[in-house]
């Protein structure tokens, strides 16, 4: 691989000269936690607060003759596009499907400015990449993909170089977010097998891992769009050609829920804000324990491009992974001081978020929806062996996907 060795160092000398190298910091508050030598590769203090730029950048260098570049993304590959559009001077036109939030439209156009035309096609991204393929056939410009391209590759090997470089060597172990593979498959190609490596993916969308398994890449049946940003059904041929030989061993998924509680916890403890693919990496220490222990790893934090919009959903589903809030519906007898009789099974520390008649579907009950929080998911234990010791039947829907997207 030493050719690509020399044209990923030549793509990130090339990338000096636009935007500088993203910060590797040894994080303390990680490397007390799990007794090793933790850093962040901080690719959320790029430009556009993602790695994205990067393998735009060098797709873009070396076709310095093309006069339009055409992509589909409603996130940060977007983004990617339009700011390099901006810098070399080019001419593109970005596909979002319409039900992109307005803050990554703004951004695109932002970074973009005059040089990027927008275009809201479709409510799905399969529906948008369609339209943008076919736009490229007819317009004559170069169909630039998120990651299934050799030189968006060997420009997300950048993050390898860089580590390097401000390492002073190769990491022990690296952590690395996978959506598409681009990302991945460059730092493997550069590194080699010299690190070990864990691959991480969000549960609903574990393409790698269903590739590993079929031996090729495969479509998943249903895809979890909560991290967005490695929210991919299929991963690329190119990248799974690079990726094919890592093992199911270094393969981990984790739970969308569970990496809610690491976003804040990066947030509230360290004041660092990720969107939950870029807490992916950090959120796999939980899951790698003892196997890290003294160790030099690097962790990269792959984005930050986070709506605070969604800050109420991300602490929502953190409190419900970890047992401090529920929901569950409740038949309460339609007598005076039902209610009352209820309320006094409340300990100190447990509050009412929610409480909701849904119907009266009788004349001696009335059903009613509870969301409770509390101080620490033992008081469940107490509060659903009063209910059970004073007769009142209940139901905890908590954990029910079908139940509780339609009432809570």
């Amino acid at each position: 691989m030493t050719d690509f060795h020399d044209k990923a160092r030549a793509a990130t000398d090339a990338m000096r000269d636009v935007f500088p190298a993203t910060p590797l910091l040894r994080n303390p508050h990680l490397s007390e936690m799990y007794g090793a030598d933790i850093w962040l590769k901080r690719e959320d203090l790029s430009p556009v607060r993602s790695y994205k730029l990067r393998g735009a950048f060098n797709a873009m260098r070396k076709r310095p003759d093309e006069a339009l570049f055409v992509c589909a993304s409603a996130g940060n590959h977007a983004q990617g596009v339009a700011y390099m559009c901006a810098q070399f001077g080019k001419q593109g036109v970005i596909f979002m499907p319409v039900t992109t939030p307005q803050q990554k439209i703004q951004k695109t156009r932002m970074f973009g400015g005059d040089k990027v035309e927008i275009r809201l096609v479709g409510d799905y991204f399969d529906d948008c990449l369609r339209a943008a393929q076919a736009f490229c056939a007819e317009a004559g410009g170069h169909f630039l993909s998120p990651f299934d391209d050799e030189d968006v590759i060997e420009g997300q090997a950048s993050v390898a170089v860089e580590i390097e470089n401000q390492l002073g060597r190769v990491p022990d172990h690296l952590v690395i977010p996978v959506g598409g593979g681009g990302l991945s498959a460059g730092v493997l190609s550069f590194f080699g097998t010299a690190p070990q490596y864990t691959f991480v993916e969000p549960a609903g969308g574990a393409c790698l891992r269903a590739a590993l398994k079929a031996g090729r890449p495969v479509p998943l049946a249903s895809v979890n769009t909560f991290a967005d940003g490695a929210a991919v059904a299929q991963i690329g041929a190119r990248t799974f050609q690079r990726l094919s030989g890592v093992g199911l061993a270094n393969s981990l998924t984790v739970a969308e829920d569970r990496l809610c509680t690491t976003m804040l916890d990066m947030l509230n403890v360290e004041g660092i804000v990720l969107e939950p693919a870029g807490a992916l990496s950090v959120d796999a220490l939980k899951d790698l324990g003892q196997a890290i222990r003294g160790r030099t790893l690097v962790c990269i934090t792959s984005g930050g491009n986070f709506d605070f919009e969604r800050l109420p959903e991300v602490k929502e589903r953190a409190q419900r992974y970890s047992g401090v809030k529920k929901y569950f519906i409740l038949r309460l007898p339609q007598r005076p001081g039902a209610l009352k009789d209820f309320l006094n099974l409340l300990g100190p520390d447990d509050d009412i978020a929610r409480f909701e008649y849904l119907k009266k579907s009788a004349r001696n009950f009335g059903s009613v929806l509870l969301g409770i929080e509390t101080s620490h998911p033992s008081q469940f234990e107490r509060l659903f062996a009063e209910l059970d010791a004073h007769g009142f039947t209940y139901q905890d829907i908590t954990d029910d996907e079908t139940l509780a997207q339609f009432v809570i």
